[in-house]
């Protein structure tokens, strides 16, 4: 239950698998990533022309891959529906035909909206090179990408089982319980999903027992990374704006103080200052935003760190 003044929100099943997909649509930003942009559904086919269509495509430039998206509800029956849906989707999108149709969509998109081609531009991506770009992109194995509103046992089994990585997100939904028309909805913290099978076999690999979504500013405080009062700076230039300059302030719990207000989260400090220099944007990449002293950003000191525990645990052995 959520409370604000006077509201009671409570958790509420989705009315249908379509709602989901709205909110998803509306708001993918939050689970893709704010270097990402989406793409509406198309009919893609397997080898021996069965279509099928997906929620829709994901595409994360700075990450460089992309998504095979399809928004489902758990009481849908994981082997009965998710499992033989997705991977027929999975087939027909490693088929060339299928890889230039969604190319040919994201080329569309570009062209038609600026807030996808200015994504390719803070990327530093020329027009020139867009489809190269995409291309070399979609020449990867696509990562399945399942919103949903809850997680089993099984499905987790089922994702860890597949050849290729599977990120799921939990997405919640509330209503207010004296207004069923006031809703609101619950997305991960820092893109953060509830499961994230690559992200499990490098973890595996490296011995390590963090992954980069567990790492936090006061992580990095106490191992030594950075210290209570450092100033971290961000610069920002918005579209058809100036380049401006922000400070932030590491207050004792981990927090930062920018512009007067504090930000549990490096993400929110950073949407802050870009939101201050004009940009409409609605989410960011702290992590890869706000630098040190030094010029580092605190992504690459969250993979020192990592490197460091991986180091620490081998050495245990």
């Amino acid at each position: 239950m959520i409370i604000f003044e006077d509201k009671k929100f409570i958790k509420t099943p989705f009315e249908s698998e379509e709602e989901l997909e709205k909110v998803v649509i509306e708001n993918y930003e939050h689970i893709f990533g704010p270097t990402s942009f989406y793409l509406p559904k198309a009919l893609i086919k397997t080898g021996d022309g069965i279509g099928t269509i997906p929620d829709g495509f994901a595409i994360d430039l700075a990450s460089k891959k992309w998504y095979l998206v399809e928004a489902e509800l758990l009481h849908h029956n994981v082997w009965g529906h998710i499992a033989p849906q997705i991977s027929k989707q999975v087939i027909a999108a490693l088929q060339g035909l299928s890889k230039k149709i969604i190319e040919d969509l994201a080329v569309d998109q570009y062209q038609k909206e600026h807030s996808t081609k200015e994504k390719f531009e803070e990327q530093q991506i020329k027009e020139i090179d867009v489809r190269k770009e995409l291309s070399n992109i979609l020449d990867k194995e696509p990562i399945i990408g399942l919103p949903i509103d809850l997680v089993s046992g099984d499905l987790k089994e089922w994702a860890r089982t597949l050849k290729y990585s599977v990120k799921l997100w939990t997405i919640t939904k509330y209503v207010d319980f004296n207004d069923k028309n006031s809703i609101i909805y619950e997305f991960p913290e820092e893109f953060k999903p509830t499961l994230d099978t690559e992200e499990e076999q490098d973890q595996q690999k490296s011995l390590c027992d963090l992954t980069r979504y567990d790492v936090t500013i006061t992580d990095l405080i106490e191992s030594g990374y950075l210290q209570i009062g450092d100033k971290l700076k961000m610069t920002y230039k918005p579209r058809n704006g100036n380049k401006m300059k922000y400070e932030a302030t590491i207050l004792d719990d981990g927090s930062l103080e920018v512009l007067g207000q504090t930000y549990s989260s490096p993400s929110y400090a950073a949407l802050a200052g870009i939101q201050d220099a004009g940009s409409e944007r609605k989410t960011a990449n702290g992590w890869a935003r706000w630098k040190t002293k030094n010029n580092k950003t605190i992504s690459e000191l969250r993979d020192e760190l990592l490197a460091e525990e991986q180091s620490d645990n081998s050495k245990m052995l």
